[in-house]
């Protein structure tokens, strides 16, 4: 880094010190020498000062060769915050299922994907999908979803796939599930969304929103992924983070979605943000998704010694 001659001189533009315009005064601009930029270049090198505390300074500049746009920069001491507060904050609660009541999940909220799917369900996934109260039950307040090794519809393992496809679809809002993970090499649970239009609009135009996936092969580590054309599958627009103890104690696995940006948590620690625009297919309606898959394209190798294990879901919530 080359050290830069800066010269202060009196800004082009008046500041209004009130609104009957008693007083009038000038800001101040900073003029870096040969082609000194800050932050990075925009064909300028003077940078007028807008505000200046001892730990914060905000400058605008005028871009070269473009007198109409300007460009804003914050130079703070502070570090920034990994874990931002969401964007919105929905507080409205409109779906609902705490699963308090015993047996099969709700008919009126849930149903099932059953069976192989194609191709392992497009990613070598080496179970069949049931639904058998061995696999899917609600019991003790908790939706229990179980992967079994055992001959299973031609596969080696059983397990299920929850989904409110055609029972509730929403657009926007804040989902929150809670949730304690299975665990075991090769297990892969997920907590996501897709689409309500995917029978128009195939995979992966419809768009896909993994709020969580975690592998057992790699144990703590919570991944959040969009999907969307041009980034999917193995080139999907992904994040994770480690998170303490997913399969020994409850976390809230969290997306906050709007027509400006998504965002992906395990509790309160942001795992990815996504900047929605109306390109992309997050501006119509999608349904939810709880699954336990095993092996496959994300899942890896199965340990051998695996013979079952549970994802324990407390409650789904969506607010808008």
């Amino acid at each position: 880094m080359l050290a830069k001659i800066v010269s202060l001189s009196p800004s082009e533009s008046v500041v209004m010190n009130n609104p009957d315009h008693a007083e009038q005064t000038r800001g101040t601009t900073m003029n870096f020498s040969d082609n000194g930029f800050m932050g990075y270049y925009i064909g300028q090198s003077s940078y007028e000062i807008l505000s200046l505390t001892a730990n914060r300074m905000v400058v605008r500049a005028v871009m070269g060769g473009n007198p109409s746009l300007a460009w804003y920069h914050t130079f703070t001491t502070t570090p920034p915050n990994p874990n931002p507060e969401p964007s919105i904050d929905y507080t409205k609660l409109v779906f609902e299922d705490n699963f308090d009541k015993d047996g099969a999940p709700d008919p009126t909220k849930w149903t099932y994907d059953l069976g192989r799917g194609n191709n392992g369900w497009g990613n070598n996934e080496k179970q069949n999908y049931t639904n058998s109260a061995s696999n899917i039950v609600v019991e003790g307040g908790f939706l229990k979803i179980t992967a079994k090794k055992e001959n299973s519809g031609g596969a080696e393992y059983s397990s299920a796939r929850l989904k409110s496809d055609g029972k509730y679809a929403f657009k926007y809002g804040k989902v929150e599930v809670r949730a304690k993970l299975p665990s075991g090499g090769g297990t892969w649970p997920a907590i996501w969304m897709l689409g309500q239009n995917y029978a128009t609009k195939e995979w992966p135009e419809c768009g896909e929103i993994d709020i969580m996936e975690h592998v057992g092969n790699s144990q703590n580590l919570v991944h959040g992924t969009f999907h969307y054309p041009g980034r999917s599958g193995g080139n999907a627009n992904t994040a994770s983070k480690t998170i303490p103890n997913v399969s020994t104690e409850f976390h809230v696995y969290k997306a906050v979605w709007s027509a400006e940006t998504i965002q992906l948590y395990a509790d309160d620690v942001l795992i990815h943000t996504l900047a929605n625009t109306s390109s992309l297919p997050f501006n119509s309606e999608f349904f939810l998704i709880l699954n336990f898959a095993m092996g496959g394209n994300m899942g890896g190798n199965i340990d051998p010694a695996f013979t079952q294990s549970t994802m324990e879901i407390d409650y789904v919530r969506v607010y808008q």
